[in-house]
Protein backbone atom coordinates (compact mmCIF):
# COMPACT_ATOMS: atom_id res chain seq x y z
CA UNK A 1 0.00 0.00 0.00
CA UNK A 2 1.33 3.92 -0.78
CA UNK A 3 0.04 6.76 1.30
CA UNK A 4 1.69 10.08 -0.09
CA UNK A 5 0.98 13.39 2.19
CA UNK A 6 2.31 16.82 2.63
CA UNK A 7 0.15 18.52 -0.02
CA UNK A 8 -1.49 22.18 0.77
CA UNK A 9 -1.40 25.41 -0.48
CA UNK A 10 1.34 27.87 -0.95
CA UNK A 11 2.38 30.97 -2.62
CA UNK A 12 4.17 30.99 -6.17
CA UNK A 13 8.23 30.55 -4.87
CA UNK A 14 7.47 28.53 -2.20
CA UNK A 15 8.07 24.87 -1.18
CA UNK A 16 6.71 21.71 -0.39
CA UNK A 17 8.15 18.29 0.18
CA UNK A 18 5.44 15.45 -0.54
CA UNK A 19 5.81 11.61 1.33
CA UNK A 20 4.68 8.33 -0.39
CA UNK A 21 5.31 5.61 2.32
CA UNK A 22 4.94 2.25 0.74
CA UNK A 23 4.12 -0.20 3.54
CA UNK A 24 3.07 -4.15 3.23
CA UNK A 25 5.10 -6.31 0.45
CA UNK A 26 7.89 -3.40 0.02
CA UNK A 27 10.76 -5.99 -1.05
CA UNK A 28 10.12 -6.34 -4.77
CA UNK A 29 9.34 -2.92 -5.45
CA UNK A 30 12.04 -1.67 -8.67
CA UNK A 31 10.76 1.64 -9.07
CA UNK A 32 8.73 4.01 -7.66
CA UNK A 33 7.57 7.42 -9.83
CA UNK A 34 5.17 10.53 -8.78
CA UNK A 35 2.65 11.60 -11.31
CA UNK A 36 -0.10 14.24 -11.02
CA UNK A 37 -3.05 15.38 -12.66
CA UNK A 38 -5.44 18.81 -13.13
CA UNK A 39 -9.17 18.00 -13.20
CA UNK A 40 -9.82 16.97 -16.94
CA UNK A 41 -6.60 16.54 -18.18
CA UNK A 42 -4.55 13.13 -18.46
CA UNK A 43 -1.92 12.45 -15.51
CA UNK A 44 1.22 13.72 -15.89
CA UNK A 45 4.31 12.36 -15.17
CA UNK A 46 6.57 14.47 -12.72
CA UNK A 47 9.75 12.73 -11.27
CA UNK A 48 10.62 8.79 -10.50
CA UNK A 49 13.45 7.20 -9.00
CA UNK A 50 14.73 3.52 -9.03
CA UNK A 51 13.81 1.66 -5.61
CA UNK A 52 17.66 1.57 -4.92
CA UNK A 53 18.10 5.27 -5.70
CA UNK A 54 20.52 4.92 -8.07
CA UNK A 55 18.80 6.31 -11.06
CA UNK A 56 16.37 9.47 -10.88
CA UNK A 57 13.91 10.93 -14.40
CA UNK A 58 12.45 14.39 -14.30
CA UNK A 59 10.07 15.72 -16.31
CA UNK A 60 11.16 18.88 -18.11
CA UNK A 61 8.81 20.99 -16.60
CA UNK A 62 10.57 20.23 -12.72
CA UNK A 63 14.21 19.85 -13.86
CA UNK A 64 15.98 21.95 -11.09
CA UNK A 65 13.16 22.58 -8.82
CA UNK A 66 11.99 19.00 -7.51
CA UNK A 67 14.15 16.57 -6.37
CA UNK A 68 12.78 13.02 -5.43
CA UNK A 69 14.74 10.35 -2.95
CA UNK A 70 14.26 7.65 -0.47
CA UNK A 71 14.37 7.32 3.09
CA UNK A 72 15.49 3.87 2.90
CA UNK A 73 15.05 2.96 6.66
CA UNK A 74 11.58 4.03 6.46
CA UNK A 75 10.38 2.69 2.72
CA UNK A 76 9.49 6.01 2.35
CA UNK A 77 10.24 8.39 -0.90
CA UNK A 78 9.83 12.25 -0.72
CA UNK A 79 9.82 14.87 -3.77
CA UNK A 80 11.10 18.16 -2.34
CA UNK A 81 9.08 20.94 -4.58
CA UNK A 82 10.82 23.80 -4.64
CA UNK A 83 10.65 26.97 -6.76
CA UNK A 84 6.80 26.29 -6.77
CA UNK A 85 4.58 28.05 -9.64
CA UNK A 86 0.85 27.92 -10.06
CA UNK A 87 1.32 25.89 -13.01
CA UNK A 88 2.55 23.08 -10.39
CA UNK A 89 -1.33 22.98 -8.91
CA UNK A 90 -2.72 19.21 -9.28
CA UNK A 91 -3.30 16.36 -7.65
CA UNK A 92 0.26 14.56 -7.01
CA UNK A 93 0.34 10.68 -6.99
CA UNK A 94 2.88 8.55 -6.00
CA UNK A 95 3.51 4.79 -7.89
CA UNK A 96 5.24 1.79 -7.48
CA UNK A 97 6.14 -1.44 -9.97
CA UNK A 98 7.22 -4.82 -8.71
CA UNK A 99 6.80 -6.46 -11.88
CA UNK A 100 10.35 -6.17 -13.38
CA UNK A 101 13.52 -4.16 -13.49
CA UNK A 102 12.85 -1.40 -16.30
CA UNK A 103 15.12 1.35 -17.84
CA UNK A 104 14.68 4.18 -15.94
CA UNK A 105 13.45 6.07 -19.23
CA UNK A 106 10.37 4.21 -19.20
CA UNK A 107 9.26 5.30 -15.90
CA UNK A 108 8.09 8.27 -16.83
CA UNK A 109 5.07 5.84 -18.70
CA UNK A 110 2.38 5.27 -16.15
CA UNK A 111 2.01 1.68 -17.62
CA UNK A 112 4.99 1.19 -15.76
CA UNK A 113 3.86 1.15 -12.53
CA UNK A 114 1.43 -1.62 -10.85
CA UNK A 115 0.24 0.20 -7.15
CA UNK A 116 -1.02 3.51 -6.95
CA UNK A 117 -1.36 5.67 -3.78
CA UNK A 118 -4.56 7.87 -3.70
CA UNK A 119 -3.44 11.18 -4.44
CA UNK A 120 -2.78 14.48 -2.23
CA UNK A 121 -3.58 18.20 -3.43
CA UNK A 122 -1.25 20.66 -4.17
CA UNK A 123 -1.98 24.59 -4.66
CA UNK A 124 0.12 27.11 -5.69
CA UNK A 125 -1.26 30.41 -5.95
CA UNK A 126 -0.06 33.55 -7.66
Amino acid sequence: QLQASGGGLVQAGGSLRLTCAASGRTAGISGIGWFRQIPGKEREFVAAMTWTGSRTLYADSVKGRFTISRDNTENTVALQMNSLKPEDTAVYYCATDDRALRPIGSMADERAYNSWGQGTQVTVSS
